[in-house]
């Protein structure tokens, strides 16, 4: 079986961010590591932005759109945290 799911740019780029920064760490669990590099693979292979001069301000837009779009509340719910 295997899962798909669908992004949006803004989406998919700010999840490769995290992913790539390391904010995530110390991941203990082997398996979990495993699984969100793949996550992280699949990303790279389709984003063209990380490799952008402009990736930073790539970055804050997206955030900036994600939090338009969705708003605040997942992180004022507890969903987030």
């Amino acid at each position: 079986m295997a899962a798909q799911f669908q992004l949006t740019d803004d989406e998919a780029l700010v999840l490769f961010d995290l992913l790539s920064s390391g904010k995530l760490a110390p991941i203990a669990d082997t398996a979990e590591i495993l699984a969100l590099a793949v996550i992280q693979a699949q990303l790279e292979k389709q984003l063209v932005a990380p490799f952008a001069p402009n990736y930073t301000e790539q970055i804050t837009i997206a955030k900036s759109s994600l939090v338009a779009c969705y708003g605040e509340s997942l992180h004022d719910n507890g969903a987030v945290a």
